[in-house]
């Protein structure tokens, strides 16, 4: 019997060893109210937070062994990670050293079990330190950087911890070693312009305990680190939960574990939807789908004070806590709309109440905008409100009134506010680097992709006004789909597989990038003559595709050259392009090219969430044979997990199993899993109040019981 549900073990990531300072990008946990960077040595963390307390990517815990710091020893460290904790090992001498970090479950702490194992023939004591340091601070304004804000906190010593305090004395972090002492470092007040990511790293005083380690035995003592709004809530939960660290491992592993199994009921009430359980003997494709799951379930935040009660964050731990980028969230837009409609509901609501020509995101402490306006907002809306309609049958929500116009209103003015961004041309221009990809400076103006975008939401919109009743307008919008579509193709370049993107001089500037093809797959592919789809995927496998990944930006792009960053240039890819990728493929009429390729990009599904970013092996080499997530570091700034992993959700469903759910509920499936698993099946995918499994040969029937 094929499994169905996985547990934190089935998720669990391949054990990574290395050095001090090895390219291996930190690992992160979450509790869903909070998130911790885990971090290389085996005690120390980064970016401890738990909104609307914050502090930066400021460093705590780090290790002393015997009065030495740990790194300087030179040994490998092991890291193996999985939903629920981080395990971290290393041997020093005599000593095996093994932590186990969780973030606590319903609590704003984390805890880390320290656990020494003493090899040798005769007993000794062995004095664990940690260098203690908070910057923690409690922003009256959104986190407006995607670094969150930090100041500089005074520390006093209250027993066993260390007590650190804002100067308003509004947030607070108290840290402690159980059984142990704490001391202050002694170390020169610094200036307040103390840059923690340059400068160094903040010492507010040192933790020690001292253990008694018999031969062959093993001793303990746990670290733990609360915040709070106040010092009798932070003291009262670092009480709380050093009182029984074991008990708090407990918990994380049962909190995971149900988190995973109510993501597939629905009769569960800790989501408002459910997903579709796949059932499967091929372990690529289970692979696949249940890394993307977890990827979507991982960002979802309860933190006291969210705005919207819920939201699902976009990156973490390192870079922009607090903040849902429209674009990422869209990526995800069918696993919204299935997992969480209620969430989604909302969250789409709340964006249509501002002006998503003004910003990237919004903040979930604040409801306001954050950051610069993207390009590709007018098209990620209308992709939100059409899969939130299609796959819950909320046809009301159309006309319901947000701000001053109904949610069908701004649909129509998403589709067509391409006409507003026109220059000399039928097409829009989309601005510069920064409304776009950022790190590719020919990807501008003119691109292919979001003018083919337009086309799509035309179409789109029409069809939910079809829904509506109104045949005028979306026989208007159908025409004027129709009269854009020759301008998009025309920038076709013939031969290619490439489209060039038309700049303000009048020039036309070739660009290789995934993003295009995607896109323009994704959205008109039955509009392109044979011969330009089958220029477009030799262009892919030729230029783009890799074993088990894919790059963002073809090598031979001249624009190649101009940042390192793997999200979106040559040297990697971020983690819906390989996704969106694979379901222009089976658009462009090329699925055995996606088929033949899940296996290998089912082995980059092994360390942890998918990241905002990971390398092609031929920029750094992988882990046991999946492409390696890139590192928070300059010149990289990648985060380790990203939300829109549920890309590949969409991909199983709609590419590998074919289903198709029309604007008004139809569902039809033509897939081509059965390459991978002939007797494959999606079982409970709703739509609407009804239910249904999907077979392999494309058959629909109605899930016994739903």
């Amino acid at each position: 019997m094929n499994p169905l549900i996985p547990t934190v073990e089935d998720l669990a990531a391949d054990a990574v060893t290395h050095h001090y300072d090895d390219m291996i990008a930190p690992t992160g946990l979450t509790n869903m109210l909070g998130t911790v960077r885990v971090d290389h040595d085996l005690t120390a963390l980064s970016a401890v937070q738990f909104p609307p307390v914050s502090q930066g990517l400021t460093q705590t815990a780090v290790l002393f062994v015997d009065g030495r710091l740990f790194a300087s020893y030179g040994v490998a460290v092991t890291h193996e990670w999985r939903p629920d904790r981080v395990v971290r090992r290393a041997t020093v001498g005599e000593l095996e050293i093994e932590t186990t970090t969780v973030c606590v479950p319903g609590r704003t702490a984390v805890a880390i079990d320290i656990a020494v194992r003493n090899t040798g023939a005769t007993d000794r004591e062995v004095r664990i330190g940690l260098s203690a340091a908070a910057r923690v601070t409690r922003s009256a304004d959104a986190w407006l950087d995607a670094e969150s804000p930090s100041e500089r906190d005074t520390a006093t010593v209250d027993g066993e911890c260390l007590v650190f305090a804002s100067a308003d004395a509004a947030a607070w972090s108290v840290q402690g070693l159980t059984g142990g002492s704490a001391a202050l470092s002694g170390v020169a007040e610094l200036p307040d312009a103390f840059d923690t990511g340059i400068g160094g790293n903040g010492r507010g005083g040192e933790l020690s305990a001292v253990l008694t380690v018999p031969a062959g035995a093993v001793s303990r003592t746990a670290y733990v680190q609360a915040l709070g709004l106040s010092r009798d809530d932070a003291a009262r939960t670092y009480a709380l939960v050093s009182a029984d660290v074991p008990a708090a491992l407990s918990a994380a592993q049962e909190f995971w574990n149900r988190q995973l199994r109510a993501a597939f009921d629905p009769a569960d009430t800790e989501f408002s939807g459910a997903l579709p359980l796949l059932d499967t003997a091929s372990e690529p494709l289970r692979r696949l789908y249940w890394w993307a799951v977890l990827g979507v379930i991982w960002f979802r935040r309860d933190f006291a004070g969210n705005v919207l009660g819920r939201s699902y964050d976009t990156l973490m731990p390192n870079y922009w806590g607090t903040t849902t980028f429209i674009w990422d969230y869209s990526l995800s837009s069918v696993s919204h709309a299935l997992l969480d409609p209620d969430e989604m509901r909302a969250q789409v609501r709340h964006w249509i109440s501002l002006d998503i020509h003004s910003h990237f995101g919004t903040s979930s402490l604040t409801g306001g905008p954050v950051g610069r306006w993207y390009s590709v907002n007018d098209y990620a809306m209308t992709r939100l409100v059409h899969d939130y309609v299609r796959f819950t049958g909320d046809v009301a929500f159309l006309d319901e009134i947000v701000g001053d116009q109904t949610v069908a209103r701004s649909v129509r003015e998403w589709a067509t506010n391409w006409k507003e961004l026109r220059r000399d041309t039928a097409l829009a221009d989309y601005g510069e680097i920064d409304n776009l990809l950022e790190c590719v400076s020919s990807y501008t103006h003119e691109v292919a992709s979001l003018n083919a975008a337009n086309v799509w939401s035309m179409r789109t919109a029409a069809d939910l006004a079809a829904l509506q009743g109104d045949e005028t307008a979306a026989a208007e919008l159908r025409a004027e789909a129709e009269a854009l579509l020759p301008a998009v193709i025309e920038r076709y370049l013939p031969g290619t597989g490439i489209f060039a993107a038309g700049q303000p001089d009048g020039t036309l500037l070739p660009v290789r990038h995934c993003y295009d093809f995607s896109i323009v797959g994704t959205t008109i592919a039955d509009d392109l003559a044979p011969g330009v789809r089958d220029d477009m995927v030799a262009f892919f496998q030729r230029e783009l595709q890799t074993d088990n990944w894919m790059r963002a930006l073809s090598p031979w792009d001249p624009d190649a050259s101009y940042s390192p960053r793997p999200d979106h240039q040559w040297n990697g890819a971020y983690p819906a392009w390989p996704a969106d990728a694979g379901r222009a493929l089976a658009a462009l009429g090329a699925p055995e090219v996606l088929t033949a390729w899940v296996e290998g990009l089912s082995r980059t599904a092994n360390q942890g969430p998918m990241g905002q970013a990971h390398f092609v092996d031929e920029a750094v080499p992988g882990i046991n044979g999946g492409a390696r997530k890139a590192p928070p570091q300059l010149p990289y700034i990648i985060d380790w997990a990203c939300s829109s992993s549920g890309a590949w959700i969409e991909l199983v469903i709609e590419a590998l199993f074919g289903v198709s759910v029309a604007a008004d509920g139809t569902v039809r499936a033509a897939g081509c899993v059965a390459a991978l698993d002939p007797h494959a099946v999606l079982r409970g995918l709703r739509v609407g109040e009804r239910a249904y499994d999907i077979d392999a040969a494309g058959g629909i029937t109605r899930t016994p019981g739903r």
